[in-house]
């Protein structure tokens, strides 16, 4: 039996870390961001098959603490003065089992630390970046072996021509 992995990520250390979300947040568009960042942790979650969280402390929300899903990733906004790590050592020390394998992203050593020392494992920002870039790879190529094995099932004509023959099957088969 497969364990459930569950990846939470330090959505403000990620947005720290990565240099197309540090530009965005250095330009005032923390919105943007966060956006982009849910949209590429939702891409490799669809192709890894694993459970992400993001947790972004109230640092530049003060005051609303929810929790709410967004292009299938789950997102978790602390309450004023809890702080994104408070929140993923509580979190891991709940679902971190026997059937579920955690993972916590971050750059904060201190944190990496604390949840090792819980039983779950710890990439950094930059780690998981690369893994992305890992997992985005390997669907393309799973996307260039399909298209090479659907044209080779199809033969070797080309779009037209198989359009120009479904024209004819059409044709014929109104006759009949």
């Amino acid at each position: 039996m497969k364990k459930k992995e569950i990846l939470i990520v330090d959505g403000y250390n990620m947005i720290g870390a990565w240099s197309e979300l540090t530009k965005l947040k250095n330009r005032d568009l923390i919105d943007e961001a966060r956006d982009l960042l849910l949209q590429i942790l939702s891409d490799y979650q669809t192709f890894e098959g694993k459970e992400i969280w993001v947790v972004f402390d109230a640092q530049f929300v003060p005051g609303i603490t929810k929790e709410y899903t967004k292009y299938k990733v789950k997102v978790v906004f602390t309450s004023q003065g809890e702080t994104a790590d408070t929140y993923i050592e509580g979190v891991v020390e709940k679902l971190q089992n026997v059937l579920t394998e955690v993972t916590v992203a971050t750059s904060d050593l201190a944190e990496q630390q604390l949840v090792f020392a819980k039983g779950a494992q710890r990439m950094s920002a930059n780690e998981l970046d690369k893994e992305i870039m890992r997992s985005r790879r390997a669907l393309e190529q799973e996307s260039r072996r399909f298209k090479d094995e659907t044209q080779r099932r199809r033969g070797t004509w080309s779009q037209e021509q198989m359009e120009l023959l479904q024209g004819y099957l059409a044709k014929v088969s109104k006759k009949n």
